[in-house]
């Protein structure tokens, strides 16, 4: 396997770090995304500069509410605080003495609810902010009638997740539909689900009341950063219970060098050909599904399409005729070579995929190669 002494960055060589070659996707154990120059760029001219920390999270916000379609729109530290924030907005409002308040929820609509089959680890963010989630799904009826039983008057939001690997029966529409009948708003997590660009506005279009989006995966900003849009009464709510105010969310600082990239990667991200990317991700899959080729026992396929998947993705699945290391130990050989070759296994059954989003050009080369030998 090819050696390189350096990540790239002088900083981390200090650190006697290795580099890695991401096929993972944009995942945050990784570092997320690289970011283009326009962005860095735009961070460093940020931050030599003084501004008006509220005056620039409500310009910013206009930027990003003309790109989601909502009315208004905010900066937030990741994804995560997305999350934080719109059950924080939910339940204290604007409302200054509940804001202190937050995270005993005494006297409020603190019950977000949430389908049973979108339970998942970063559910976290909206107990921190002191939250009960309530699970519907599993009872007699149809979803339908399951959800609005299941609302009440504890309910503060009902929380609708998009992700790889979940789904709902209930369309985002109709679960709108049900919840604003009561007067429950409807929170989305579409923390992973850009690209495709479409999805910016499509949350909104469908009625959502607030809609998180990762800044540092698909849109390729600071990896600390995330994009809330919305409702303009729920998120100005959201930024009163966000730093720089004393709030629940006080910890979830976004400098203004942050805000300066994620405006920058917005600006990009809608600008690009995505066809085009696309027809770039395929083209290194197809180089790197190349590599077990005609190799008894794998079967090589370019997964194109697949919700679950983040573009067109290198996929070998294991045969029952395979006699060669495990998907697990091929990945766990790679990882520990120079450089790191990071891939995934395990999402259907025994297969080993890489995803090409996070590479660079001359990478799918170095991950065919590594993956020959080990196949051989």
């Amino acid at each position: 396997m090819p050696s390189t002494s350096s990540t790239g960055s002088a900083q981390f060589d200090s650190l006697g770090l290795k580099r890695v070659i991401n096929g993972r996707s944009w995942v945050t154990i990784l570092g997320g995304s690289r970011m283009p120059e326009e962005v860095q760029n735009a961070m460093v001219e940020a931050a030599s500069t003084f501004i008006d920390f509220h005056e620039l999270n409500r310009r910013a916000g206009e930027r990003i509410a003309q790109y989601t379609g909502a009315e208004a729109g905010l900066v937030v530290a990741g994804a995560s605080t997305g999350l934080l924030v719109q059950a924080a907005a939910c339940m204290a409002g604007s409302n200054p003495d509940r804001i202190l308040q937050l995270p005993d929820t005494t006297g409020m609509k603190d019950e977000i609810l949430i389908y049973e089959k979108h339970r998942f680890g970063f559910e976290i963010c909206y107990r921190t902010a002191g939250a009960k989630l309530k699970e519907w799904g599993l009872g007699e009826g149809s979803l339908a009638e399951q959800l609005a039983g299941s609302i009440d008057e504890n309910t503060a939001a009902v929380a609708y997740v998009f992700s790889p690997w979940m789904s709902c029966d209930l369309s985002l529409r109709e679960v709108v539909s049900i919840a604003h009948e009561r007067d429950v708003p409807v929170i989305v997590d579409g923390a992973a689900m850009l690209p495709p660009a479409d999805n910016l506005k499509r949350y909104i279009a469908d009625g959502a009341d607030l809609v998180t989006f990762s800044g540092g995966k698909g849109v390729r900003g600071p990896q600390s950063t995330g994009i809330l849009a919305g409702r303009k009464d729920l998120v100005e709510a959201a930024r009163l219970n966000m730093s720089p105010h004393a709030s629940v969310g006080r910890a979830c600082k976004v400098a203004k060098e942050e805000i300066a990239g994620l405006l920058a990667a917005l600006d990009r991200f809608v600008s690009l050909d995505h066809e085009e990317m696309w027809a770039t991700w395929r083209n290194w899959s197809e180089t790197i599904t190349a590599a077990g080729s005609g190799i008894t026992g794998l079967r090589p396929v370019i997964e194109d399409g697949d919700p679950n998947r983040q573009g067109p993705t290198a996929v070998f699945y294991f045969e029952p005729d395979w006699d060669g290391p495990s998907s697990k130990d091929i990945q766990e050989k790679l990882a520990s070579g120079d450089p790191s070759i990071h891939v995934g296994v395990g999402s259907y059954g025994d297969e080993l995929y890489v995803s090409p989003v996070a590479l660079e050009q001359g990478e799918a080369e170095i991950v065919a190669q590594a993956l020959r030998s080990e196949f051989r």
